[in-house]
């Protein structure tokens, strides 16, 4: 039968791995889960408490752009982290941040036009934008740019649009205000659209991170309760957009979607009200990030830029090999620890790089942490 050139996307490598491990668990092995980015938590035990409760509700369609009463709570959730007086009408409730990123897409640009990517960055931007048919351009980063775009890009790749995270994955860096500023700037500048993912605001460490919004109104800023709010399964996320742009993606939104899941969009309202045990599972965050810092520097891998925020350590492993997929399989098969190949992040280099999770509990954390270390230690000899 006939096929589109739209569905010619690469596979996402973390999910192959995800199998490989389920595989090696179902032939009754104990694995240690280092690739994948979910929290090992649910969703906050009060908000699913009160899910229940409006389980009673039919729990039909809710309106394309959202729950009214989320989308204000959104918007309070920016005065209260940010001090940015939002209105709530800019607010997209969204099925996860993938289907915001559809939305954005399809929003902001025409048919083969060029939006920039600094890699290593998530692999699905790439793989959307190939599906809508447009095209994305890497831009090559470095340790020393802490792995995150330039202004010159935009300008230098002749962008129609910039995508950038802070905190970012699969390298935890993190963009401050005035970094922000200045690729806004250049942004608009070159008539580009500046989207900013923050899909990771909310688990930091030493310092908070900043919203797109606290430097421009001209921009499409991201946001998911996957992460911090514990809600991978849910699929709910948001985006806010410039005030002249809401009624462009609410035509997009009520045709590709209708809503995002009725039931997810209560669990999320209610999520928003839990801080305390939010706040519990980022000092989990906190410990891991300080054991997985120590960790692999003891087992010799030591060249990573510690992270700002997320969950995630990118670490260089060319000293070892030049065939990050194959070394990675290697330490699954004999020791037991399932990571991240950098080829999801960094289709040009990622052959020499390994992104470790840490979301996991602490003590799968540690045992893993021990488990490399003997497996490196063997390898060196």
């Amino acid at each position: 039968m006939r096929h589109s050139n739209r569905g010619d996307v690469d596979p996402f490598i973390v999910m192959d791995v995800m199998e490989a491990a389920r595989q090696a668990e179902a032939a009754g092995r104990h694995i240690i889960h280092m690739e994948v980015g979910q929290p090992s938590t649910g969703a906050p035990t009060q908000a699913r408490e009160k899910l229940i409760t409006d389980l009673a509700d039919p729990l039909g369609y809710t309106v394309g752009l959202g729950l009214p009463e989320l989308r204000a709570r959104i918007a309070r959730h920016y005065g209260d982290w940010y001090d940015v007086d939002l209105d709530p009408a800019r607010v997209v409730v969204t099925s996860g941040a993938s289907g915001a990123f559809l939305l954005a897409f399809s929003a902001l640009f025409d048919n083969g036009e060029r939006v920039g990517l600094g890699t290593p960055c998530y692999p699905s931007y790439r793989q959307i934008l190939k599906a809508v048919g447009l095209t994305p351009v890497d831009i090559p980063t470095t340790l020393d740019q802490r792995f995150q775009p330039q202004p010159a890009h935009v300008s230098e790749y002749d962008l129609a649009g910039l995508i950038v995270a802070s905190p970012a994955n699969p390298t935890g860096t993190m963009l401050d205000a005035g970094a922000l500023a200045a690729l806004s700037e250049a942004c608009n500048a070159a008539d580009a659209a500046f989207i900013s993912d923050e899909i990771y605001h909310g688990i930091d460490y030493d310092i908070a991170p900043v919203s797109a919004l606290q430097v421009t109104d001209d921009a499409y800023v991201v946001n998911s309760f996957s992460k911090y709010f514990s809600m991978t399964g849910w699929r709910v996320g948001w985006m806010v957009v410039p005030e002249d742009h809401v009624r462009r993606v609410e035509r997009l939104a009520q045709n590709m979607f209708i809503c995002a899941p009725h039931a997810a969009q209560r669990l999320a309202l209610h999520a928003m009200d839990c801080p305390d045990e939010l706040d519990q599972n980022k000092a989990v965050y906190a410990a891991n990030r300080a054991l997985m810092i120590d960790g692999l520097r003891a087992a010799g891998l030591t060249h990573f830029a510690p992270p700002d925020g997320a969950f995630y350590i990118y670490v260089d492993v060319s000293e070892y090999t030049d065939d990050a997929r194959a070394f990675a399989a290697q330490i699954l098969a004999q020791a037991g620890v399932a990571m991240t190949p950098g080829l999801d992040f960094d289709a040009g280099r990622g052959h020499h790089w390994l992104r470790f999770s840490y979301a996991r509990n602490t003590q799968d954390i540690r045992e893993g942490l021990d488990r490399i270390a003997k497996f490196m230690q063997a390898y060196r000899r």
